[in-house]
């Protein structure tokens, strides 16, 4: 009997270590399942955790365990049921991109630095805007939905500019401001590196209150690139880069922007950001106040403004809970000497995302 069992023993190992060997080769389990799943203690390995990260992003729309292409490229968002554009134009809209639920979107520069994701997703945002003794004094708040929505794992519909500004400032009355709406289109997405690209179109239609130095001319074109990565389990950055062209030359300047973000994950869904605007303005436009701009959320259409830049940086706080949540706050002020329209502003917003 010792003999039959060792003899078994034996065939089986002999059996086993190839078959071992090549599923190790091949599928490398650990590579793509957590601690947790395995029954095991977090390890000190560092290396696994980028992959728990995208782990916790595709899970719920995979049904093994996934790293990278392997599974949410094909199973998150659009590609577990494609929708596809007819259906769409019909109210069908796509989730947003899950594989990477780890990110936090911008908050600053927020009408133009747009986030990489296709998202469908409510942003609610107030502004608490001080105007400089130099452009008149007071006080702006601004009150804004901005409506993102996935028509394809690629392709998304986005309306960043709207709402409602209460202003005690003399060049600013109450009012309605423009609306803008456009497109945009995932170019490069690599779920291993967490690293996207996107461009897009935004048409700003002149539809605002004229005492709110909105409606100006016949509306404004937004091209933009906007790009980000992981940089390390906890860290990501996104840098965007604009191109404000109006319709009206006259009635609208022409200008260009720069925006970027770097946050931390400090845990429990918490992440610490920072973040660095730089505004430079090609063409004057012909009337408007000289010398002053209008900065992002205005465009005066100002004389005398051509070859000016203004950098801003800001710092802030947000609240993940859960992918489908999201709420923030940060402060920003104009880091040079010239500051337009902007001594300082609060913004806060409130993300609720498919």
């Amino acid at each position: 009997m010792k003999i039959q069992l060792a003899s078994i023993a034996a065939a089986f190992a002999a059996f086993a270590s190839p078959v071992a060997g090549l599923a190790a080769e091949s599928y490398p389990l650990r590579s793509f399942m957590t601690q947790e799943v395995l029954g095991e203690p977090p390890a000190a390995d560092e290396a696994i955790r980028p992959v728990e990260y995208r782990l916790s992003s595709c899970d719920g729309c995979c049904d093994e365990p996934c790293c990278g292409d392997l599974c949410c490229g094909d199973a998150c968002g659009c590609g577990a049921e494609p929708c596809v554009l007819p259906a769409t134009l019909l109210g069908c809209f796509c989730e947003s991109d899950h594989c990477f639920d780890d990110w936090i979107s911008p908050m600053t520069n927020p009408v133009f630095f747009e986030d990489p994701r296709t998202l469908t997703e409510l942003r609610g945002i107030f502004l608490q805007h001080k105007v400089p003794s130099t452009a008149g004094g007071g006080d702006v708040q601004l009150y804004a939905l901005q409506i993102r929505a996935a028509l394809t794992e690629r392709l998304s519909l986005i309306a960043t500019k709207d709402g409602y500004a209460v202003s005690d400032n003399p060049l600013i009355a109450d009012g309605w401001a423009d609306v803008a709406l456009g497109l945009k289109y995932n170019l490069i997405r690599d779920t291993y590196t967490q690293t996207l690209l996107s461009g897009g179109v935004v048409y700003e239609l002149p539809v605002g209150s004229h005492r709110t130095q909105q409606g100006n001319g016949d509306g404004e074109f937004h091209l933009f690139l906007t790009g980000g990565t992981q940089v390390c389990c906890d860290c990501r950055v996104i840098s965007a880069l604009g191109l404000r062209l109006p319709a009206d030359q006259d009635a609208e300047s022409t200008s260009m922007y720069w925006s970027n973000h770097v946050d931390y994950h400090l845990g429990r869904g918490f992440y610490a950001l920072a973040e660095f605007n730089w505004y430079h303005w090609l063409v004057d436009g012909g009337g408007g106040v000289p010398g002053v701009s209008g900065g992002d959320l205005f465009n005066f259409g100002s004389t005398g403004i051509a070859g000016n830049d203004i950098v801003t940086g800001a710092f802030g706080m947000k609240y993940k809970p859960s992918r489908y949540y999201e709420l923030g706050l940060a402060w920003e002020n104009p880091l040079t000497r010239r500051r337009d329209v902007m001594e300082n502003r609060l913004t806060a917003d409130l993300i609720l995302r498919y």
